[in-house]
């Protein structure tokens, strides 16, 4: 920038030719090129600019500004920023923070962050004769710190919803159950599949995760082969609830296989699959399915269990839908079916 400006046509501008610069300009533009630190000079009525190498990325692909007024350099923020310019030119330093200002340096709107100084520059006479910018980016820290707030805010929900669910879970597992071994195995289980797809949903900085994933994440404690499952469907993303809901009753109904149903065989399948359907009447419907087939003759349980209830219940609450459970004779089917525009700022799905 010092060559530059020493090449640059001054006697353009209302500065005149260098050799005719007053004293107070030639030695604040000789303590801004030495500096490390981004500033700019903009000096006189008309606000000419000179700035240093620091100063550059700041103005990104901007047209050159040196000898530009700096009215028209940040024309897009002038509003914002006049203000304080202008206690500048009648004396009054402004520090500020983390100020926010959308500029156009590549061509598009950016929403930008500075902590900057605007001084006056004194003559010899102590009159006001210009500006001094002293000014550092700070949009990746401002942003840095909002999504961190944001991790913290969605952690301390994640953990109050985990906590409450987690309750629930144990009090209806510990009154429904025959034993506390029983009890303990069950809620062991059910706890596995929460954690399990907790590390699935903040694998991401999107608390979401596809229904997919979700299945095999549960279904994997259970039966590590995966060819006695047939599991197809679209790309579904759940949001938090309706994800560990969904890890929960497809935890439940794996185990309910392998201890009643086709998995407690050697030849029993489990065909798993969702489905997308555009009803007139209601909207993006979605279907999920759970067959199981050459298992064993398959009937109803005598009383209803926290696992029954959690399928035909809490689930379906979830997904402010509806369940069903059909205990065939030859096997077992369940179903749950809720409509997508209940969700539609928190589920994102396609076909």
């Amino acid at each position: 920038m010092a060559s530059l400006i020493q090449s640059f046509d001054w006697s353009r501008t209302e500065l005149g030719p260098m050799e005719s610069w007053p004293t107070a300009l030639k030695i604040a533009v000789g303590m801004m090129i030495h500096s490390d630190f981004p500033k700019c000079i903009a000096w006189g009525s008309q606000l000419t600019t000179i700035y240093n190498d620091a100063f550059k990325p700041i103005l990104g692909d901007k047209p050159e500004a040196l000898g530009r007024s700096f009215r028209e350099v940040w024309a897009e923020v002038w509003e914002n920023i006049q203000p304080i310019c202008d206690k500048a030119f009648q004396g009054e330093s402004t520090f500020i923070e983390d100020f926010p200002l959308v500029i156009d340096r590549f061509g598009y709107p950016e929403q930008c962050y500075f902590t900057f100084c605007y001084s006056p520059i004194l003559d010899e006479a102590g009159q006001v004769v210009g500006m001094l910018d002293t000014v550092i980016e700070t949009t990746g820290k401002v942003e840095a710190e909002r999504l961190a707030d944001v991790r913290n805010s969605e952690l301390a929900h994640r953990i109050r919803n985990s906590l409450a669910m987690v309750s629930a879970i144990a009090g209806q597992t510990l009154r429904n159950s025959d034993s506390l071994e029983t009890a303990a195995r069950s809620l062991s289980n059910r706890l596995q599949a929460l954690a399990k797809t907790h590390s699935l949903l903040t694998s991401t900085t999107n608390p979401s995760a596809t229904v997919s994933d979700i299945i095999w994440t549960a279904l994997e404690p259970h039966v590590p082969d995966r060819e006695r499952f047939e599991v197809s469907g679209p790309l579904v993303k759940l949001p938090e609830r309706q994800a560990l809901s969904m890890a929960l009753a497809v935890n439940e109904l794996a185990t309910n296989a392998v201890k009643h149903g086709a998995l407690s065989t050697d030849s029993g399948r489990v065909l798993i699959s969702w489905a997308l359907e555009q009803d007139v009447a209601e909207g993006r419907m979605f279907h999920f399915h759970w067959a199981e087939a050459d298992g064993p003759p398959c009937r109803a349980p005598s009383r209803k269990s926290f696992g029954t209830v959690l399928l035909e219940t809490v689930v379906p609450a979830d997904f402010q839908g509806q369940a069903r459970l059909d205990y065939g004779a030859e096997c077992f089917q369940y179903t749950l079916i809720s409509n997508l525009d209940r969700f539609d700022d928190v589920i994102s799905a396609r076909p």
